[in-house]
């Protein structure tokens, strides 16, 4: 749309008036947002805020106190992976650390507990992951990253295997997923 002497005269009229731009945008057969920006162009008075307030108070204080902010991490943290060695380290469970007993009120004649003993650490063989030569390159080595388990919880991990060249996982897990693409015309038939 070309904006005219009329319909520029016109605009300004609506504007004076008080009409919304939407309906000054269908008198004038162009869109509300041109209206707007013409208007900004012709540097015509800003129109006031359409929202209507009660209240004569800032609006900081209409929206109410902020919500208290939570210090420190929200998410649980996340299990670490072990670095990929050619001979894992064994790996000894640590007991979790004792709860700290909830604070009762003071009993008259209380038997004492009986203290009870920490279970006992478990210690786990290494495990040794076997990689042709072949397989590593500039001192790394490259194993299957097919996730196995949920991610989050203490049994998830990676396959470990070796990978195929170029791809990211093993034989079996590529089968997996790369899936060859059949051909439609086999379809059609």
């Amino acid at each position: 749309m070309e904006w005219t002497e009329e319909t520029i005269q016109r605009l300004r009229a609506f504007w004076a008036e008080g009409v919304s731009t939407a309906e000054i945008g269908r008198r004038l057969g162009v869109s509300k947002n041109a209206v707007v920006g013409k208007a900004h162009r012709l540097e015509l008075l800003a129109r006031p805020s359409p929202i209507r307030w009660d209240s004569e108070a800032p609006r900081a204080r209409r929206r109410g106190p902020a919500p208290p902010r939570a210090c420190g991490p929200t998410l649980p943290p996340l299990p670490s992976l072990p670095a990929r060695q050619v001979a894992a380290p064994p790996v000894v469970a640590a007991p979790p650390p004792p709860r700290p007993a909830p604070v009762a009120p003071p009993q008259p004649a209380a038997a004492p507990r009986p203290v009870v003993a920490p279970p006992p650490v478990r210690q786990v063989a290494p495990r040794l992951v076997t990689v042709p030569p072949s397989r590593a390159y500039g001192g790394r080595i490259v194993t299957c990253c097919w996730p196995l388990g949920e991610p989050g919880t203490p049994g998830f991990r990676f396959c470990d295997d070796s990978a195929l060249q170029g791809k990211p996982y093993c034989e079996a897990h590529a089968a997996l997923a790369y899936v060859k693409v059949r051909d439609r015309r086999e379809d059609a038939a």
